[in-house]
């Protein structure tokens, strides 16, 4: 059997998978094809078990079955897997959003509570880069970003919430340096509307008007240090920032 590390374990765990799902997923990745009572064999998993454990490998998206008697049984990419994974959490998520949003919602706002705005410290790529993609996610209408230092990291987190705040109707505006990379240039404008500035001096991500990221770092070293609010006060200040540079920038 695959020897798998505890952290490949854990992340299996945190992607919904049993102990169980993993031992035939990766016995299955190991041997190829196989049947059940061979995969129930070679997995050490109990037969009165490894039926019920294939089927929701299969609903998951981790593995695949050939039809024929017996059926036998293969596992998918981890690549197609993770994608179907992703799918089904963001499906489950938005379900239970719903639900959560219609009841309970309704429940704060009577009671007539006060929004706390919250600003946050961030530091770290990885950190930065995860409050991005749910800034972005968040988008619906508008969305201005200033980026002194694109990456590539940076237009991977970009270009699917940006093409799909696009698809609906959004107003997407992106500003970078004018030395940026032709490519990536290239790549932006064919979802947003680009300009060039010559000096940034730090960047920034509004998003409907409502949130905002302040980035900070240099080109060398790429996005350090972070600030992240829902403060409609600085996320306004940050708007009319953006839009008064935006009016000096060029078209690439």
């Amino acid at each position: 059997m695959v020897e798998i590390s505890e952290n490949l374990r854990r992340a299996l765990h945190n992607l919904g998978l049993t102990d169980y799902e993993i031992k035939v997923y990766t016995t299955l990745l190991e041997c190829g094809d196989s049947t059940a009572s061979k995969l129930s064999e070679l997995a050490d998993v109990p037969y009165s078990k490894i039926y019920e454990v294939l089927e929701s490998l299969e609903k998951k998206g981790w593995v695949g079955t050939e039809g024929g008697r017996p059926a036998r049984y293969y596992p998918k990419s981890p690549i197609t897997a993770l994608e179907s994974s992703r799918m089904r959490i963001e499906k489950e998520f938005k379900a239970n959003e719903e639900i959560i949003l219609s009841e309970l919602l309704p429940i704060y706002e009577g009671r007539g509570f006060r929004e706390r705005h919250d600003i946050w410290i961030l530091r770290g790529e990885e950190n930065i880069l995860a409050r991005i993609k749910y800034l972005l996610s968040n988008c619906e209408k508008e969305l201005l970003i200033a980026a002194p230092f694109l990456t590539k990291n940076l237009l991977t987190a970009f270009l699917p919430h940006i093409t799909y705040i696009t698809s609906r109707g959004g107003s997407v505006k992106i500003m970078v340096p004018n030395d940026v990379n032709y490519s990536l240039i290239k790549k932006l404008s064919e979802v947003a509307e680009i300009r060039l500035k010559e000096q940034m001096f730090g960047g920034g991500i509004v998003a409907d008007s409502r949130e905002v990221i302040l980035l900070l770092g240099d080109e060398g070293a790429g996005i350090s240090f972070a600030i992240w609010s829902d403060h409609v006060g600085l996320a306004k200040f940050a708007k009319n920032y953006f839009e008064y540079l935006w009016q000096s920038s060029i078209t690439p």
